[in-house]
């Protein structure tokens, strides 16, 4: 039997989408075996088609808990749930019984992960027209995740190859990011990122504050929001004994996180930090979420209903997705 840390579940997505496709992809992959025990929560029939799709021939086990599955390579174990009529199911549309079956996928594996029975979840896409038309009360994951944990204002993470980016605006107009810079978010949001590095297993790190402005406002010539909130807001981390550096200008600071200066990068707002990352690795690009009483990963895209059912969906990303669950999970309880 596979201990806690070993056991990583993965909500197959919206079965409509490319989520099945990666994921069957993926577990074709032996190196994930070799790091955890990977656990589908999903329909077994849906991934068996998947594999046709993409020309995997892997077999499937489907099993009620997580205690039964064989988690060896060539044996995809699944947790494979009576919500979907598969004769019915349209890949690559949006469609209510798709949507609430993968909401159905997720809930099933956060109650697992909430009692100890598995370590952590590795999230395939779902979409968000589809969970609409179910009625579902979530725009996503993060909003899923922050409400049946009981989680306040779960933390946003990426990390790709050496670099590891948090956010402290997330969907918001640019203006209202701006207006949301105070010096009190600022501080508050470097503790929860040095805790989360801690967390992580990441020790002594270092977080570098990303400049708003171009050369970080240049000491007000191009604006003061670094002088009256920023700068204040790191200092009161730093009084703290929390590691912070900035604000550092944003055309360089993610190089220098990249090459190993700092541990993580604060981004200020959605895209400063979303650009940076995809464009050092698009496919490597993968979501943490933290502040919840488990790990989770996720791929960073959309369920591309547009190339769904072709098998030329890329698991580059699943497969770094589970990779980073099972790489964590090892520290994720410790602290």
């Amino acid at each position: 039997m596979f201990s806690l840390n070993n056991i990583i579940s993965i909500p197959m997505g919206d079965p409509a989408g490319i989520g099945p496709e990666i994921t069957v992809k993926a577990l074709n992959n032996k190196e994930i075996y070799d790091q955890c025990a990977p656990l589908v929560v999903g329909n077994k029939e849906v991934l068996k088609n998947a594999m046709e799709m993409t020309g995997v021939t892997l077999d499937t086990n489907a099993i009620t808990n997580p205690n039964e599955g064989k988690y060896t390579f060539g044996t995809i174990d699944v947790i494979s749930l009576d919500n979907l009529d598969v004769s019915e199911l349209r890949i690559g549309e949006v469609q209510k019984q798709a949507g609430a079956a993968a909401f159905e996928y997720i809930k099933t594996s956060i109650n697992m992960a909430m009692d100890g029975e598995v370590s952590a979840l590795a999230t395939t896409p779902i979409n968000k027209e589809s969970l609409q038309a179910a009625e579902v009360p979530y725009i996503g994951h993060t909003e899923m995740l922050g409400e049946l944990t009981n989680s306040e204002d779960p933390l946003t993470m990426f990390e790709v190859l050496n670099m590891r980016i948090f956010f402290l605006t997330r969907h918001v107009s640019l203006k209202d990011a701006i207006g949301q810079m105070t010096t009190e978010r600022v501080y508050t949001y470097l503790r929860r990122c040095n805790q989360a590095l801690k967390q992580l297993g990441v020790e002594d790190g270092n977080i570098a504050v990303a400049g708003l402005n171009p050369h970080s406002g240049e000491n007000g010539l191009f604006g003061r929001e670094e002088i009256d909130e920023i700068i204040p807001g790191i200092n009161k981390a730093v009084e703290e004994g929390i590691k912070v550096e900035g604000p550092v200008p944003a055309d360089s600071v993610f190089y220098h996180a990249l090459n190993g200066k700092y541990s993580a990068v604060l981004s200020l707002y959605h895209d400063q930090g979303h650009i940076a990352a995809k464009m050092t690795d698009f496919e490597r690009t993968i979501s943490i979420t933290n502040g919840l009483p488990f790990l989770r990963t996720s791929v960073d895209h959309g369920t591309a209903f547009d190339i769904a059912g072709t098998g030329k969906a890329s698991s580059v990303s699943m497969e770094e997705c589970i990779k980073l669950a099972a790489k964590y999970s090892q520290s994720f309880y410790k602290v």
